[in-house]
């Protein structure tokens, strides 16, 4: 993977509130960290920010240029998002230099088609490894091709790119392959599904009446409490 170059500058504002002001200015608050140094608190800019984790995922390498002078290396070690508005909230980024060796993440991508009438099921979507810091793959590949009803496909079976190491026991199931149900089967839970939506919604109702009776009681007991706090 290639590293991106970003620009950052220092910052000197900390807590919620300075957090605050360094997204509403552009910007995502982070934190350098490692190589036994001492934490160092910077802002990037949030559109290439942005841009370079949507592209190389989040393994991505950093070549970041601070406005203090230094230059720095880094990956990203945690980041925090909105869900909603999906922005980037907070950045971990763990120093690394060239030729160092770094334990990461890294998702793993299944590959093929699996035998007619099965499910693929997931058990591990990423995988832990080790690789040069500036060599980190951006994911990995499994291949499921063919494969039948109660077959697993383990990290053994996952293609490392060179210089790349299993961090994980090499057994760990990746993947399992399961029969799909059959149209009887589908059919035979549906009287069961259906018994269980209709006790859902009846707790449901019974819960929301229960609800109403006890909401108007707070409410009148609490303006008598106002009212004699007033007098007092």
């Amino acid at each position: 993977m290639s590293e991106v170059k970003i620009s950052a500058e220092p910052r000197t504002e900390f807590g919620k509130g300075g957090a605050r002001r360094t997204r509403r200015a552009g910007k995502v608050p982070a934190v350098l960290y490692g190589h036994g140094e001492k934490p160092k608190h910077i802002a990037l800019p949030s559109r290439e920010f942005a841009a370079a984790i949507r592209k190389g995922g989040a393994n991505q390498l950093f070549a970041i240029d601070i406005t203090d002078g230094t230059q720095v290396l880094a990956l990203p070690k945690a980041i925090q998002r909105d869900p909603i508005r999906d922005t980037f909230e907070h950045v971990d980024l763990l120093l690394v230099r060239r030729g160092e060796k770094v334990t990461v993440e890294v998702p793993v991508q299944l590959t093929g088609e699996a035998a007619k009438d099965t499910l693929i099921v997931h058990d591990h979507d990423t995988l832990s490894v080790t690789a040069d810091a500036t060599k980190v793959p951006d994911h990995l590949e499994a291949s499921i091709e063919g494969l039948e009803a109660g077959t697993q496909v383990s990290a053994s079976d996952v293609t490392l790119p060179a210089g790349v190491e299993l961090a994980v026991d090499s057994e760990l199931t990746v993947a399992s392959v399961t029969a799909a149900p059959t149209a009887e089967q589908l059919e035979a839970t549906l009287p069961e599904i259906e018994v269980a939506t209709d006790e859902a919604e009846a707790e449901v109702g019974e819960t929301t009446e229960g609800s109403e009776d006890a909401d108007a009681a707070p409410a009148a007991e609490g303006d008598e409490t106002t009212e004699a706090r007033t007098e007092a």
